[in-house]
């Protein structure tokens, strides 16, 4: 089996001391492009829908309502799988 992830091209993601593995391939994705970026995909949902544009009281309220926006968004079949496919990176 072979395996090819797809990354940016942060700091730790682009090190030298990474062990590599002749049955994964890393392909990292352009600089400074965040819609290409699946995490990133899902982050912006999450802000959109839920944490943005509020004020929370501490640190916990924080963790609660990250929590509940995950939650939310995972109910909703199909969500990260539309936001995560890319036609190019069918097998």
């Amino acid at each position: 089996r072979h395996a090819v992830l797809v990354m940016d091209q942060a700091g730790w993601h682009t090190t030298s001391k990474i062990n590599r593995f002749d049955n994964i391939t890393l392909m990292p994705l352009p600089a400074a492009s965040p819609e290409l970026n699946p995490t990133e995909q899902v982050w912006e949902q999450l802000k959109d829908r839920e944490l943005s544009n509020r004020v929370f009281k501490d640190e916990e309220e924080i963790i609660d309502r990250c929590c509940v926006a995950w939650n939310n968004f995972t109910e909703v079949e199909g969500a990260i799988r539309n936001l995560c496919s890319r036609d190019w990176a069918v097998l």
